[in-house]
């Protein structure tokens, strides 16, 4: 029996030690690399996921492993996110000299932060780990890869899959590695300790372990994206948009709809809309044994995430409903107090059920969603309100009929109005979701497969403000389509 078999800890900090020391050797090597090696070795970690074949195999194993989500939804999310994250990264500077500011007499000089902890999670077991290593490997780093225990198998295969990558272009095996299984919270804990950042992904225990391991890190926790639906959006098009967001990989991704907040005037005809898609409204004893199914100890069940309407439906044991094949399940809270932790669907769900609130007139609207100030994104649908500011007024910022009243020095008000950290774009008919929309500026990328000219404006980071209005500038002839 060795001394680690009755110390568990000093088991962990072992393995994982000779993990880093091997990414560190590595590491150096990478240090050496100029310009278009790195970027080869960005092209070949892509490859190894965007490869049909590889691609395929890699969904099919995560739905199967993890019994999250769809392996069709996952064949295009691995293949666009990844994309998107390789054009975003294509022509960027990160080796020397990266930018010179004469006029201030700066210049920026990129060098490796070292060996990278990656924290990956279940619902996205693929495509997350695969862009995490990317990223690394553009600045020269080296990443270990900590996935969940359930998305284990897929990212074996997928670091797999970056060694023969690499092995074709004589690049270093341990530039990308993976914490051996089986995965436990202590050699979880141990490598954020030991490496030179963490960069985590998934719940809010991992965000704030990754925060409070001692190391530099980048924590993305729950999202709770909340839309807005007044009188002058087109239901039809809201509706089928929202319901094919919010099932989409089973709702697994941190951008589909948690809830949304429906003028009075349109309530009922978006819910027929909505019906006609096959959403489907709970009674209120309904919602209640939902509820139970959903959150059994006061936290989310996995007995819920990632599945279709018809499975949870089965599990909640509403035979009739499941039988009718919903697409999503509805619920009711109320606008005044419905929030909170007392009120658990006006959380994060990860799952194709939606929360409905109903509120007076936009005003209303936007004050509700102000409750809501850890909301993962906010989107709108309708035109602009003539009206003198208040809380919501950068909400309505886009006309139904296109972006042409946007002025695009009035966004940095907005933004202020909403009291919003990140840089908000206000585009009109991009991505999935209806007449006008919020983005982060994190979010961009998502945009860059459908409009490759966001990408040459994305690097316009001189000033925020002149890159939000570059943006919109290169997006006029579509946003007025």
């Amino acid at each position: 029996m060795s001394h680690t078999d009755n110390d568990p800890a000093g088991e962990a900090r072992h393995i994982v030690a000779a993990l880093v020391a091997r990414a560190r050797a590595a590491q150096r090597v990478a240090d050496d690399f100029d310009q278009s090696r790195v970027d080869e070795l960005v092209v070949a970690a892509g490859w190894a996921i965007i490869e049909p074949g590889r691609n395929r195999i890699l969904a099919e194993l995560a739905v199967h492993d993890t019994g999250i989500g769809s392996v069709e939804d996952k064949v295009r999310k691995n293949h666009r996110k990844t994309l998107g994250l390789l054009r975003d990264l294509q022509g960027a500077r990160s080796v020397g000299v990266i930018a010179e500011h004469t006029e201030i007499g700066i210049t920026e000089i990129a060098r490796p932060v070292g060996v990278v902890c990656a924290i990956t999670p279940s619902t996205n077991p693929g495509a997350t780990p695969a862009n995490k290593i990317i990223n690394a490997l553009k600045g020269r780093n080296a990443v270990i890869v900590a996935p969940s225990p359930k998305g284990w198998s897929t990212a074996e295969r997928l670091v797999g899959y970056i060694h023969a990558q690499f092995d074709l272009i004589g690049a270093p095996r341990d530039l990308v590695q993976l914490l051996p299984a089986p995965i436990t919270k202590l050699s979880t804990a141990e490598l954020m300790r030991q490496c030179d950042l963490v960069v985590a992904t998934g719940s809010g225990a991992n965000v704030r372990a990754a925060y409070a391991c001692g190391t530099p890190a980048f924590g993305v926790g729950a999202g709770n994206v909340a839309g807005i639906i007044d009188e002058t959006a087109d239901v039809e098009a809201a509706a089928e948009r929202i319901v094919r967001s919010k099932t989409f990989d089973n709702a697994t991704s941190c951008s589909s709809e948690n809830s949304i907040v429906v003028v009075d005037a349109v309530r009922g005809p978006l819910l027929a809309a909505l019906a006609r898609q096959g959403a489907v409204m709970l009674a209120p004893a309904q919602k209640g044994v939902l509820q139970s199914l959903m959150w059994p100890d006061g936290k989310l069940s996995s007995a819920v995430i990632g599945q279709s309407a018809q499975r949870i439906a089965e599990k909640a044991g509403f035979a009739d409903l499941a039988a009718k094949v919903p697409r999503i399940l509805m619920v009711e809270e109320d606008a005044q107090d419905g929030f909170g932790p007392d009120h658990p669907f006006s959380g994060e769900k990860l799952s194709p059920v939606l929360t409905v609130y109903a509120a007076r007139d936009f005003a209303r609207c936007a004050a509700h969603r102000r409750s809501h100030l850890c909301v993962a994104g906010r989107r709108a649908f309708g035109r602009p309100a003539q009206h003198a500011g208040g809380a919501g007024a950068g909400a309505r910022v886009a006309s139904a009929g296109g972006a042409r009243d946007l002025q695009p020095g009035a966004l940095h008000r907005h933004r202020r109005q909403l009291r919003q950290r990140p840089a908000v774009l206000v585009v009109n008919g991009l991505r999935h979701l209806g007449q006008k929309q919020f983005f982060r500026q994190h979010e961009l990328s998502a945009l860059s497969e459908h409009h490759p000219d966001l990408d040459t404006h994305r690097r316009k980071r001189a000033d925020r403000g002149g890159h939000l209005r570059a943006l919109v500038r290169a997006l006029w002839p579509q946003l007025r389509r």
